[in-house]
């Protein structure tokens, strides 16, 4: 019983909220599998973890942030989600939106979480997303406009004086097309 109550301190003080199978077996410096499968399977049917979706798990009151960016790794928030939250835009279906290596929806926990695919040279240059605390990968404003206008070509923002456009600027080479640059010097008035 004290094996268990370790496992659960454990994880009930660490900052993150949300675990793949992988970081609980790091966390908990538990190498046997099988040990640790067994651990996890405890405590989900006690309720005192949520296996929210094969190989990942939560604490109860987990945050959505979180999860979006561990159900595909590498990924992160982007998109209607990020310029939503930056005031740019206004009317948005509430879901998660996530830049990952595939495109795809899940519903998870009656949480909707929208995955778009981008080009890999796109997605793993770091310049404009943030890694926020436990794990969170976020773009920037600046970083999910431009992403959102590669991947629909065209988009209106609310309100785009909340797009830097210095930013912008620096970061527009990463996407490697001038027909994109034309469009956002016609979106963002660039000069």
């Amino acid at each position: 019983m004290k094996n268990n109550s370790s496992f659960i301190y454990e994880v009930y003080k660490d900052r993150r909220t949300v675990f793949t199978f992988n970081d609980l077996g790091l966390l908990l410096k538990e190498s046997d599998r099988n040990r640790l499968k067994q651990k996890v399977n405890y405590h989900v049917r006690k309720q005192v973890l949520l296996n929210i979706r094969k190989g990942i798990y939560a604490k109860n009151g987990y945050n959505p942030e979180e999860l979006a960016c561990k159900i595909n790794i590498p990924s992160y928030l982007s998109l209607e989600y990020v310029l939503r939250k930056a005031g740019a835009i206004f009317q948005y279906a509430g879901n998660y939106t996530v830049v990952s290596y595939l495109s795809r929806d899940i519903e998870v926990d009656s949480l909707s979480f929208r995955f778009r695919r981008i080009k890999e040279s796109i997605m793993l240059n770091t310049n404009g997303i943030e890694r926020l605390h436990e794990g969170i990968n976020m773009a920037s404003p600046e970083r999910a406009f431009l992403d959102l206008l590669y991947l629909d070509q065209e988009y209106y923002l609310d309100h785009p004086e909340v797009i830097n456009r210095d930013k912008v600027a620096m970061l527009l080479p990463i996407y490697g097309s001038d027909s994109m640059a034309e469009r956002v010097k016609r979106i963002l008035s660039l000069s």
